[in-house]
């Protein structure tokens, strides 16, 4: 039986995690003006944030500038996490999930999926790749051990 622990806390283990979202505009229009200036901020809050591992960025200091899909208003966040519960509090319970509220001001409604976690052995950092295929494996499969979402938490496979 898996017990909270190995859920929430697995020691051999991180949990990856990434998030799409498509921009209702480019970086640089003024309706996203709010968005763009917040992002150093929150990122830093990740950064600080208990049981943060790394996230993905570039020379800039964020993602928002790497093209993981030919629409460029298309942003990825791609990160790794010690547990569940370290990134639930991130995402719903700091600035984060300040402007995660407002997404729709910034944000089109996304049809497909467009967040997944998983876990991975730590000291692994996952691939832009790797991530979107936990994506699609998400839209194909639902939840389970190899991708799933807050709705359906799954243990750490380790065998």
């Amino acid at each position: 039986m898996t017990s909270a622990e190995d859920l929430l806390n697995p020691q051999d283990f991180n949990l990856a995690q990434i998030n799409i979202a498509l921009m209702k505009a480019t970086l640089e229009d003024p309706i996203m003006a709010e968005f763009a200036n917040a992002l150093d901020e929150v990122n830093a809050v990740a950064d600080r944030s208990p049981g943060f591992v790394w996230r993905l960025q570039s020379s800039t200091g964020n993602a928002t500038d790497i093209r993981a899909y030919s629409d460029p208003r298309m942003l990825v966040n791609l990160s790794v996490w010690r547990s569940v519960e370290q990134l639930r509090i991130y995402v719903y319970q700091t600035l984060h999930g300040e402007f995660f509220v407002r997404r729709r001001q910034w944000f089109e409604k996304y049809p497909g999926e467009h967040f997944v976690m998983w876990w991975i052995p730590a000291g692994k950092l996952p691939t832009v790749e790797e991530a979107k295929a936990k994506l699609e494996h998400l839209a194909q499969h639902g939840d389970s051990p190899e991708a799933f979402t807050f709705a359906k938490l799954f243990p750490p496979n380790r065998s």
